[in-house]
């Protein structure tokens, strides 16, 4: 019996309505937001640091609060782990996500009362959304896997903290939870490897209708599934398997691999969450970008890249932002967050309503010659260069040669493990270089002028990527290779596995 779509439908489209409502009122819903967050911090620590009770305008605003990361909030942060309450926010918060990533170790980003709703009702929304729009709800009655971190928490000056994933396993409601999977137990289990085995042997046999994770992790689960059940593809093991959930990459670069793995091609959302708040969603799979989640409880702002670096860069709302462009995204949120980089850039490509599509990473760029090159462009070339030929590739990154042993003019060289591999490498190389002298002008002069030779590919062998991340313990999870470096860490440590 279909009963919890029936029950749900109507609910569904009210979503949907109030999506559709909202998303054309952005501009003045992000002005009230600003002025709610203000007078709501007000006689916190940081709001007395910073002169909130005399912040009217987003002028005063920009004046009054700097642009920080996590190091530049560090000391407001550490006080909230004392258990200090009122810091960021009014009280103290009612979880940490932890995160790793910045110069003195894990990043502890608070989740306040206010903020939940924000991470959870927004990924609840975006389905629900999609029901409405697509009139396709029976994921509901069926069973759902949510390939996430380990839901065990501990505590940090008396505020329970663990990673995100692991967090949300905690806020399922019940009339969910009796159709998620993989077990608790299963969840909590550290080893990604013997994680992923028990989830196989969890989910082979049940009625899988919704799979939700990062593509290269649901990639592994695909593949040890089949090798498993002994069958040729997942939609011979799950017949109802029809919505496939992601965020954190671009699909685009799996989708042939994920594809074939499945048999066919199904629905999929995309979905942009972050520790620092739920950022956007797929609200129409017919348009091209994510909805920017306005009214939900963030104040956006946006910087353009090129002058993220910048003393005094160009700091601007939603009201002045322009199409094309790409623009360093910056939070200010319920649950303390205050001019916060997050290391993202995103580009808009609708302004009714306000899409945009993720771009990259601040710190993930090639500008070793000055070519400004981006995870977009990449990704962009080397999907248009496979575009007309059966040729499918696993994961890639790309790093500066700038002193090649061969000798010669430097190049960028991309790191490709193969799926299925070009029968001429040269060439298809020539293929990329064309489509990435299309996008960046900057990189096109570099090569016209000399100053770099064309971008040589070196072909690894299957699991370098899994390999290279198990040795470094990020196997799992939310954990994802970079598209690309200014340096060659990652690139060395890939070839370096190939030495004997």
């Amino acid at each position: 019996m279909k009963i919890k779509s029936t029950l749900v439908k109507p609910f569904a489209h009210l979503i949907a309505r109030q999506i559709t409502g909202w998303s054309q009122t952005a501009v003045q819903d992000q002005e009230r937001i600003r002025q709610y967050l203000i007078k709501r911090a007000r006689n916190t620590a940081f709001g007395k640091d910073h002169d909130f009770s005399k912040i009217g305008s987003y002028e005063n605003y920009r004046q009054n609060i700097p642009i920080n990361d996590y190091e530049g909030l560090k000391s407001y942060f550490d006080r909230v782990k004392t258990g200090e309450a009122d810091v960021l926010w009014p009280g103290l918060p009612r979880y940490f996500a932890k995160t790793s990533g910045t110069t003195s170790g894990a990043k502890y980003i608070p989740l306040t009362k206010e903020s939940m709703p924000n991470h959870f009702g927004t990924a609840r929304n975006a389905l629900f959304n999609y029901y409405a729009r697509s009139g396709k709800g029976n994921w509901l009655d069926g069973k759902m896997i949510f390939l996430s971190g380990s839901p065990v928490l501990t505590e940090t000056g008396g505020i329970k903290t663990g990673r995100l994933s692991g967090i949300v396993n905690h806020e399922i409601p019940a009339w969910l939870r009796t159709s998620q999977l993989p077990s608790y137990a299963t969840n909590c289990i550290d080893s990604w490897e013997e994680k992923l085995e028990n989830i196989v042997t969890e989910t082979h046999n049940q009625d899988m209708r919704l799979i939700s994770g990062i593509p290269p992790w649901v990639q592994m689960y695909y593949e040890q599934l089949l090798d498993r059940t002994s069958k040729k593809h997942v939609k011979d093991i799950f017949p109802n398997y029809n919505i496939f959930v992601y965020g954190g990459v671009n699909f685009e670069p799996y989708r042939d691999v994920l594809e074939n793995l499945v048999g066919t091609r199904i629905d999929s959302l995309e979905t942009y969450p972050a520790s620092e708040g739920f950022i956007a969603f797929q609200d129409d799979p017919n348009e091209k970008g994510l909805l920017l989640n306005t009214k939900s409880g963030i104040f956006f702002e946006f910087i353009p890249a090129s002058e993220i670096f910048n003393k005094n860069p160009t700091r601007l709302s939603l009201a002045d932002v322009e199409i094309g462009i790409n623009y360093a995204i910056i939070l200010n949120t319920n649950a303390g967050l205050w001019g916060y980089n997050i290391g993202d850039t995103v580009e808009f490509v609708s302004k009714n309503p306000y899409r945009i599509l993720v771009t990259g990473r601040i710190k993930h760029f090639i500008s070793a010659f000055g070519e400004h090159v981006i995870g977009k462009e990449v990704e962009s070339a080397i999907l248009a260069a496979t575009a007309s030929e059966n040729i499918r590739f696993t994961e890639f990154t790309v790093a500066p040669q700038i002193t090649p042993p061969e000798g010669g003019l430097p190049y960028h060289e991309w790191l490709i493990e193969f799926e299925n591999p070009p029968a001429d490498l040269t060439a298809f190389a020539q293929k990329i270089d064309h489509f990435m002298c299309q996008q960046n002008i900057y990189y096109q002069d570099l090569i016209a002028g000399k100053v770099l030779q064309p971008l040589k590919i070196v072909a690894l062998p299957k699991d370098s990527f899994r390999n290279l991340m198990k040795t470094r313990g990020k196997l799992g999870g939310q954990n994802k290779p970079p598209r690309l470096s200014n340096d060659r860490s990652m690139a060395e440590a890939l070839v370096g596995q190939r030495r004997p």
